[in-house]
């Protein structure tokens, strides 16, 4: 069986959690990888409907996408969880179950300024957070705890979706995680 792992991407609405998951993925599976992909958004649809956006309900959200990763992680499945997740605390806690199941948690934090998050924005979500219209709001009336120790950062305003996806992948083989690409190639040659 293959090693499991979570790769736990958090950062601010508009960063490029979902768009890096979306070319990360199918390169995963290129490999033979087993992939599964908890999105913050499609979690909160299916798992966490009710669920406001106080403390409470914030780190209820995270437990659950963190107790589906760790299910998977530990029976060999790589996770890619992208979640806003903004509290650090809450972050180490699923760290800690993950891991405490032998499976690796790699944090990436997917970075951008607000000036860039905001000019992304197409819905108009930080205009209006902005201007008060929208309480709650991760990163304007809401925290977003950078974390501390992330094993990346990938700064989505100053590197493309490629070269972020890129040094994504990297870090999995350096952990032996992934089979490098020569190898899969030598494998192939055989």
């Amino acid at each position: 069986m293959s090693k499991g792992f979570t790769l736990w991407f958090t950062g601010l609405s508009g960063a490029g959690k979902t768009t890096l998951t979306g070319a990360i993925a199918p390169r995963l599976r290129a490999r033979g990888v087993r992939i599964e992909v908890l999105d913050g958004d499609e979690v909160r649809t299916n798992l966490s409907r009710g669920l406001g956006f106080s403390k409470e309900d914030r780190d209820t959200n995270i437990r659950r996408i963190g107790y589906v990763a760790r299910l998977l992680a530990r029976n060999g499945v790589g996770v890619i969880a992208a979640a806003i997740s903004p509290y650090r605390e809450i972050r180490s806690e699923v760290r800690r179950s993950i891991e405490g199941d032998g499976a690796r948690f790699i944090e990436v934090y997917v970075k951008a300024s607000l000036d860039a998050l905001i000019e992304r924005d197409v819905k108009g979500l930080y205009k209006k957070a902005l201007a008060g219209e929208i309480q709650q709001f991760t990163g304007v009336s809401d925290p977003y705890e950078e974390p501390h120790n992330p094993e990346l950062v990938v700064e989505s305003d100053q590197k493309t979706i490629e070269e972020g996806a890129s040094v994504i992948i990297s870090k999995l083989e350096e952990f032996g995680l992934i089979p490098r690409e020569h190898d899969i190639e030598a494998a192939r040659a055989v």
